[in-house]
């Protein structure tokens, strides 16, 4: 006989919950090992329980659905569940199973279970970049987030002093705390608005608001000093856009 599925349920509403599982009662063979009304639950959950299919709402407090993709990875089978249609083609590019639009017929249903079943166990198909296929296109994100363990914290970009590469890794630098998130600097950089944030370096990405000077390094290099007293090394290439964006904020 084999083992039932391993579900979470991830909605902020009761009654949402409650008919999700009252449909996947209906179909039988499918376990529901939590339950999860904010997102910062469902992380928690997802990443103690490691299930084999989660349900997620896409508007909810705290964290919404995309933010919670990003924190859980793309190894974890995904449905999302929502009343809102404009999200489907962002939530395709970031490789969810399917997307269901709220309220769906139970043949609907049972069609997204058999999709999740044929996933379940295979490789998931990983974005080349999930932060920005889950964000959409010409969307710049208004805050970071990061899992510590157990822990999320969510950084505002206007408090984003730097970033800085460190392998597959950021190193995010922001009111004098560093959290380091799996993702790379050019990754990262697709999703900070392009007028806010400079790529200064191969290395760094610096918000324009707390740079308070540039001085001269050696003949081809020079140093960003913030307002912090941070000082980043900054390159030919990105000493032209740091001033062209500096030019155009004193214009």
């Amino acid at each position: 006989m084999n083992a039932p599925m391993r579900v979470i349920i991830v909605d902020d509403e009761d009654l949402a919950r409650l008919t999700l599982r009252h449909d996947l009662d209906a179909i039988g063979g499918i376990e529901v090992v939590a339950e999860c009304a904010n997102g910062f639950d469902a992380v928690k959950a997802i990443g103690e329980l490691r299930p084999d299919l989660v349900f997620l709402d896409v508007q909810m407090p705290k964290l919404d659905g995309f933010e919670v993709l990003e924190l859980v990875g793309p190894n974890i089978a995904v449905i999302f569940t929502t009343a809102y249609d404009t999200y489907a083609m962002r939530a395709f590019d970031a490789h969810a199973v399917d997307y269901l639009l709220k309220p769906f017929r139970l043949e609907r249903f049972q069609m997204a279970i058999e999709r999740a079943r044929e996933r379940i166990g295979k490789p998931a198909p990983v974005p080349a970049d999930l932060p920005a296929a889950a964000r959409g296109p010409a969307h710049y994100a208004s805050r970071v987030v990061v899992k510590d363990g157990t822990k999320v914290h969510i950084i505002p970009t206007e408090r984003l002093e730097y970033a800085e590469a460190q392998d597959d890794y950021v190193a995010l630098h922001s009111e004098g705390k560093t959290w380091l998130k799996p993702q790379t600097i050019a990754n990262l950089e697709t999703v900070l608005d392009p007028q806010q944030f400079v790529r200064i370096h191969r290395s760094y990405i610096v918000n324009l608001a707390v740079v308070a000077r540039i001085e001269p390094h050696s003949k081809d290099s020079r140093i960003a000093v913030l307002a912090s007293g941070s000082r980043l090394p900054v390159s030919r290439a990105g000493y032209e856009r740091l001033k062209t964006l500096l030019d155009e904020r004193r214009s």
